[in-house]
């Protein structure tokens, strides 16, 4: 009974997670998407695993030796600058030029993460801001999928220049032209259920940003209140990828329950928007990342209440 009475100072709610146990959850359910990746590159499958082992060794390396010149404490341990590779990794397309991996592992870990103070204090998810980065310097290899040994246009490309749905199987298990990672709708599900199951993720961005764009589709979309046109944009490119494993970042997304929602459908309206009206046929990733940065402004409106707070005017009215 004495123990039950025990006061201690605060936090007095403590949670047995640490942060490298929650990296390793969701490096084990990016695992089927990996696999699936990898066997998806055929005879470029050898090539495509030096290129996530190369990725995620860069970002590890790099953190390392970012930390170890500034004299700060030594961090890899927490397995976030892995995570961050192996998301990098899963961006690019299997057939891109290894070095540029490399570069573009610099700029995520030490200009998006490490610059701005470390895990905690990166503004945007530095996966994708190296995704973009890496798009922005390296447009042409960036685009260069290969699928079956043929080098092609993703179904979200051709769905976009011409309105024709390719196969909603092809595009559900993966047999598709797309970055290595965002191929394979099934494979990321069983992943983003194992989150899910494990409490790592919260439902609520996921699910506000797949209603919110699947409404966007359905109105303002090409086909509207077409549901094949619908389930293309929904299997299609990187949105399963984005929605459940980037969006849902601790540090560059909302703590707030409504906050969540808010930010889950600021997500679903902005890649309505790039995909439907923007040149590109994607959008997920710079969604995102326009979404991180209003995050402080989104946690300020959707802060909840204190218990007891009198707001100053209703108290002077009082009077």
């Amino acid at each position: 009974m004495s123990d039950l009475l025990k006061v201690s100072s605060n936090p007095h709610v403590r949670d047995k997670n640490t942060t490298s146990s929650i990296m390793l959850d969701v490096i084990i359910a990016l695992i089927p998407a990996t696999i699936f990746g990898i066997y998806n590159a055929g005879d470029n499958a050898l090539y495509t695993i030096a290129l996530i082992l190369v990725t995620v060794g860069s970002c590890v390396l790099f953190e390392f030796i970012y930390q170890k010149g500034m004299k700060q404490k030594v961090t890899i341990s927490d397995m976030s600058a892995a995570v961050t590779g192996l998301l990098l990794a899963l961006n690019l397309p299997s057939t891109f030029p290894i070095w540029m991996a490399v570069i573009g592992a610099a700029f995520a870990i030490i200009v998006v993460k490490q610059v701005f103070g470390g895990l905690g204090q990166n503004f945007m998810n530095p996966a994708l801001g190296a995704r973009c980065f890496l798009f922005l310097s390296f447009s042409s290899y960036m685009t260069n999928f290969v699928y079956d040994g043929v080098s092609g246009a993703t179904p979200l490309y051709i769905l976009k220049t011409t309105g024709e749905v390719d196969s909603l199987r092809d595009m559900f298990i993966g047999n598709i032209s797309g970055t290595i990672g965002e191929t394979s709708v099934i494979a990321l599900l069983i992943g983003a259920v194992y989150l899910l199951a494990k409490k790592v993720i919260d439902f609520r961005i996921p699910l506000a940003y797949l209603a919110t764009f699947s409404i966007f589709i359905l109105i303002f979309g090409e086909k509207q209140l077409d549901f094949e046109y619908l389930l293309a944009h929904l299997c299609g490119g990187g949105l399963m990828l984005g929605a459940f494993y980037m969006a849902t970042d601790y540090v560059t997304s909302p703590i707030t329950p409504w906050g969540r929602v808010v930010f889950g459908v600021l997500l679903g309206i902005l890649t309505g928007i790039f995909r439907v009206f923007g040149a590109n046929a994607e959008g997920v990733s710079f969604a995102i990342i326009f979404s991180n940065l209003l995050v402080p402004q989104i946690e300020k409106i959707t802060r909840p209440r204190p218990f007891g707070y009198v707001h100053m005017k209703k108290k002077k009215e009082g009077k």
